[in-house]
């Protein structure tokens, strides 16, 4: 989904619409004026500070997880609807949570017009990395070119802004892109943006504010500039930066590769594999689920990602099993990436079976507005039914049970659960473990959510046989977990 900035303005459609501009509108054109929006075709902006991982808060409570920036370059097309972002990035250590140990990742990231891609970064000397599609991300990137102070105000103009004066100087200006993209502004009395609040769609909030604040304009090379920008999304900081340095009409030129523009969306592909009798992984992609059939009915764990994927599942599971409904949908933890897909299960009539503490959070922002992009169980209006896992909670036909249990002491999530099959002794788990492919060494460190997977299992007192993990290659043994964590860690 995209909303470029249409028409495109040079500088002399701004100046005739600068003119035009109604009495009310006076903050707007002076704002234009005082920043040279009209004169400030690209920039480039750069510095550093935090940046934070969206939709994978450790806890429904608690902020998104915070990362050091060493490095922010952003390169700004605004007469093309371009921007190319860099940034490299350390996830920062927290007091009581232990964590794999932090590795520095490098962000290359872009959008132009319709199309979004991202280009993997390789370590000098590697082979040339294709570029990456990435059609869910253009709609967050170009709301991010036109949450800038110029790219509002150029954006502002290009799409009829109203004004009106807001109590203590200054305007508040608000418009509409593409027909339901709202941005609202506020321009304060020294004709400096001093916020920008716009609305993208998410799987798990819906219509999700995305609020940007800018303080402490100083003059960079003639062009006035906030030297402090912060960045919220669901409520919570996304991206806070000190600016460095700001470079105005530089080569910004941001050419799409022939094979990105060329590229469609793929239809998800689920794949279905027998681990027992009316037991079934669920692979294709990054994310999997797991089928289980009881008597009259049956269970599917996971819905990750979101209504796409979950429509494919739910497809494959009738296909494989036909004629019997799902009737519960076991959801391991809250990060985005494995409960986008969950409203589907529910308007498929699944009862929603999640941790305890995910319950009120999915409860408050499925409440909120769906109006962006408003998924199944939005337009079915139906509610929601969930039932609670508070150490442990079993599901059963009378002749196979289902045991979801809580994971505890885990850094990864505090509401966690996985899943276990006594009579199959298949533990099924999503981010604890992630299995590598076959023959692959060891780690020389080991992961503290799979060392902790472990202490669980053994807590638990659980007879594994098969792990069917919600991420990675292959069904792998209780065995492989403990060559992954070694062997000092396993005899505990």
């Amino acid at each position: 989904m995209s909303f470029p900035l249409r028409p495109v303005l040079g500088a002399t459609a701004i100046l005739s619409l600068l003119a035009a501009l109604p009495a009310q509108a006076q903050t707007l054109q002076s704002a234009v004026r005082a920043l040279d929006a009209a004169g400030t075709r690209s920039i480039q902006l750069t510095g550093s500070g935090s940046w934070f991982q969206f939709g994978q808060a450790p806890d429904p409570s608690l902020p998104w997880p915070r990362f050091d920036v060493s490095r922010y370059v952003a390169d700004i097309d605004y007469e093309k609807g371009s921007a190319r972002v860099q940034i490299n990035r350390i996830q920062a250590l927290e007091a009581g949570r232990e964590r794999p140990v932090p590795v520095e990742q490098k962000v290359d990231q872009y959008v132009s017009g319709p199309v979004a891609w991202n280009l993997p970064v390789i370590a000098p000397g590697g082979t040339l990395a294709a570029p990456v599609p990435q059609f869910a991300a253009v709609a967050e990137r170009t709301a991010e070119i036109l949450s800038t102070p110029q790219g509002f105000l150029r954006a502002a103009l290009a799409n009829k802004a109203r004004s009106r004066p807001l109590k203590g100087g200054g305007s508040e200006v608000a418009f509409t892109v593409g027909g339901k993209h709202r941005f609202v502004g506020h321009i304060n009395a020294r004709n400096e943006v001093a916020v920008v609040r716009t609305w993208v769609d998410n799987p798990v909030l819906g219509d999700t504010l995305v609020e940007t604040r800018f303080s402490d304009y100083r003059d960079f090379g003639g062009i006035p500039f906030p030297s402090h920008i912060a960045r919220s999304q669901g409520g919570y900081p996304v991206l806070d930066l000190k600016v460095n340095d700001v470079r105005i009409n530089g080569a910004a030129s941001i050419a799409v590769p022939p094979e990105v523009a060329s590229a469609t969306p793929v239809a998800p592909v689920v794949k279905a594999d027998k681990l027992a009798e009316g037991v079934y992984y669920l692979t294709g992609g990054t994310h999997h689920s797991v089928l289980i059939e009881q008597a009259d009915h049956l269970v599917v764990v996971e819905a990750p990602l979101n209504e796409e994927r979950s429509l494919a599942v739910i497809a494959k599971a009738k296909e494989t099993v036909p004629g019997k409904p799902i009737k519960y949908l076991i959801n391991t933890h809250a990060h985005f990436d494995h409960s986008g897909g969950l409203r589907t299960f529910a308007r498929e009539g699944a009862v929603i079976v999640t941790p305890k503490a995910n319950v009120p959070y999915y409860r408050k922002v499925w409440a909120a507005p769906r109006t962006l992009n408003p998924d199944s169980l939005a337009r079915s209006r139906k509610g929601a039914l969930f039932a609670e896992v508070d150490g442990k909670r079993v599901l059963s036909d009378g002749k196979r049970s289902i045991e979801v249990h809580s994971i505890v002491g885990s850094g990864h999530s505090d509401a966690f659960a996985l899943v276990y099959l006594p009579g199959e002794k298949i533990l099924v788990e999503g981010d604890a473990y992630t299995p590598a492919a076959a023959n692959a060494p060891a780690p020389s460190r080991p992961n503290p959510y799979a060392v902790n997977l472990h202490d669980n299992i053994r807590r638990l007192g659980l007879d594994v046989a098969q792990i069917a993990a919600l991420h990675g290659p292959r069904v792998v043994t209780l065995a492989d977990l403990r060559l992954a964590i070694g062997e000092q860690s396993a005899s505990r």
